[in-house]
């Protein structure tokens, strides 16, 4: 199926995308469209695991002065807008070189469904978590992290029966207010965020009231309006209500499980652990994203119930049942363990599938040679 995607954000269209056709200029016509993709998720993941190793917990940013050094939110900035360019031009790279493929749009579309949450991590540390004085609870965090993926997987979806991507119009946007939250983080130092900027709401205040705003009233509803004009135009790729909303079934337990977690846990484990545990909905979720845009790539039909369901039900049932009383930590780090390599493990081995199948390399342009 040929890939085909719409973009109709003014932000994009005008100012970024401009800038995007100069800096593709420096790439060398060698150089792999898989490799940027690749590149950019290193840089945002260098990035989290620096800021994880300042701030663990999320309270560094609580004091005044933040314990995060000025640099770190400078590289941040710059890590960021490395990504963000990396992201961007990829798929013009592989137009360019000739070397549009379906592992490319997989390997794009896969690591941006995890690059989504590690984002939304990092941006955490910038406003800390509630110490009674500023910052947002851990279950903002969460409410959070949810609704931004919950946003990906609905442009995902949305594909799914319509067979076009409609870029969502929070991306760009959410990526240059994070460019300028770690530029304004550098230059001023946190401070900025633990005060009332306006009527006495803090900035995050207003981000978050953007994002909600955004996602609920625009990106949303614009998805339901694009599948039912593919109805009446006849386009739709699932003829039948059920097919439709298969993808969704998984995500939505998922979401369900996770809450059930954070809301009925004796140990409390979002506040004893929020960055494990947010890692952990991040991964899972885009563990189960990343089937559904596998099924879209090639017509499939998904399972109703991804496998990672039957493990977390479990883990979740002990940890609430007080089973697990003390190792309930102990269990959350396992099991995260777990997700992540097994998501790892996932993206690896259908990179190598595609990769043969297609008879490419996945980090070269250089054609396999038959055996």
């Amino acid at each position: 199926s040929q890939y085909s995607a719409v973009d109709t954000n003014p932000l994009s269209v005008y100012i970024m995308q401009p800038i995007w056709n100069e800096i593709i200029k420096i790439v060398p016509l060698w150089i792999a469209p898989n490799l940027l993709t690749f590149s950019g998720f290193v840089m945002i993941l260098v990035n989290y695991f620096l800021i994880s190793f300042y701030d663990w917990d999320y309270t560094a940013s609580g004091t005044s002065p933040g314990l995060v050094p000025t640099w770190v939110w400078l590289f941040s900035a710059f890590t960021t807008f490395c990504a963000y360019a990396l992201d961007s031009i990829d798929g013009k790279h592989a137009r360019r070189t000739q070397s549009s493929t379906p592992l490319g749009e997989l390997f794009d579309h896969g690591l941006d469904s995890w690059a989504t949450s590690i984002f939304v991590l990092s941006f955490f540390s910038v406003c800390s978590r509630d110490n009674g004085k500023t910052g947002v609870s851990v279950y903002t965090m969460y409410i959070y992290l949810s609704i931004v993926l919950f946003n990906f997987m609905c442009s995902h979806w949305e594909k799914y029966n319509t067979g076009v991507l409609f870029l969502p119009w929070g991306y760009d946007i959410s990526q240059v207010v994070l460019i300028a939250a770690y530029l304004l983080t550098g230059a001023v130092g946190v401070e900025v965020w633990q005060k009332p900027f306006l009527f006495g709401y803090y900035i995050t205040d207003a981000l978050v009231i953007l994002l909600i705003g955004f996602s609920l009233f625009l990106s949303f509803p614009q998805t339901l309006y694009n599948i039912h004009r593919a109805h009446l135009k006849k386009t739709l790729k699932n003829d039948s209500l059920y097919e439709g909303l298969l993808p969704l079934v998984s995500p939505l337990l998922l979401f369900i499980l996770l809450t059930v977690w954070v809301v009925l846990s004796p140990g409390n484990i979002l506040a004893r652990q929020p960055r494990l545990f947010l890692w952990m909905v991040g991964v899972a979720f885009s563990n189960v994203i990343c089937k559904v845009i596998v099924c879209q790539m090639s017509s499939t039909r998904p399972e109703l119930f991804h496998w990672f369901l039957f493990p977390l039900a479990l883990v979740v049932y002990a940890a609430i049942s007080g089973l697990l009383g003390w190792t309930e930590e102990v269990v959350l780090a396992a099991f995260t363990a777990l997700v992540t390599a097994a998501h790892v493990h996932y993206g690896v081995c259908v990179g190598r599938q595609l990769s043969e199948h297609l008879n490419i390399y996945i980090f070269s342009l250089k054609k396999r040679v038959q055996e």
